[in-house]
Order: structure tokens, then sequence, then C-alpha cells
């Protein structure tokens, strides 16, 4: 067993998930995790904490922050009514990838889903991530569509 304990995220908890954001070949360089942190980032969290239908968690692992993610339920129209839950910045501590932490935590949030009586739950993954996108597919998630972007500033200043 590892260990790990999921739980939603506190604002003392921000800087370590700036910092595992930008500890990824994919998006290094894209946060800013120096101390003091960007005001932005806590103005963020305070957003994501006092929303009800938002869920940012951390993993811990013998005392400390060893992953994160961004829970987001959606209700729609279409299945006749269905809620959906987005799983979003996934992120594993390059120390300690490779253990199944992942799994775990992505297990944890289908359970936050099912508890919300959510009836899918769904994913992007940047094209380029070919290894994260055979994870998903072993944890059962299928390739259904095409997602795009349009990203409406160069930088988030």
């Amino acid at each position: 067993m590892s260990g790990l304990v999921i739980r939603r995220a506190t604002a003392h908890d921000v800087p370590t998930i700036v910092a595992l954001l930008d500890d990824d070949e994919q998006s290094r360089g894209r946060e800013d995790a120096r101390l003091p942190l960007d005001q932005r980032y806590l103005a963020a969290f305070a957003e994501i904490d006092g929303n009800p239908d938002q869920l940012l968690a951390v993993a811990e692992q013998d005392g400390g922050v060893v992953g994160s993610m961004q829970l987001t339920f959606i209700p729609g129209i279409a299945f006749r009514g269905a809620w959906r839950m987005q799983i979003e910045a996934v992120r594993i501590a390059s120390m300690v990838r490779g253990q199944g932490l992942g799994a775990e935590m992505i297990g944890w949030a289908v359970e936050q889903a099912r508890a919300r009586d959510c009836k899918m739950v769904q994913l992007t993954s940047m094209s380029t991530r070919t290894d994260a996108h055979r994870f998903y597919e072993r944890l059962g998630f299928v390739k259904s569509h095409v997602g795009m972007k349009l990203h409406l500033s160069d930088t988030a200043a």
C-alpha cells in the first residue's frame, strides 16, 4: 500500500501545487513557483474553493504533498440531464512517479464522481503526452473526441 491520502486542498497547499504544475516537461516554465507566490494563484484558489462544483485535491504521502488534480462537476442537458466530471491538471511529483500513485488518484476521483451521481468522467491530455494516454487507457478511459483549445493570450499576465 502506498500510504496515499487524498484530500481537499487548502490555501497552504497552493505553492506546492504550483510547483507540481511546473515540475513537468510539457508545461515547465508556464507557471511561476517563486515565493512570494503571485496573488493570482491565491485568487484562483479562492474561486475554486468557494465553488461547490469544483474540487482541487492534493495527494499526501509521508506527510508531504506529492500530487494534485482539479475536479469540475458539470451539469448538462445531454444524456437526459446527466452530470459529468472533468479531471484536469493531474500531476505527480517527479520523485515518486511510477509508483502507482496516479492510478490511486484517478480511482479516488472516479469515486467522487460516483458520489455526486455523475454519469461520465472525462479528461483531456495534450496530444504529445503518449505515456499519459496509455496510462488513462489502462484505467478504462477511451479516446472518443478530439479536443481543441483557443488560447486568448500568449501570457498569463
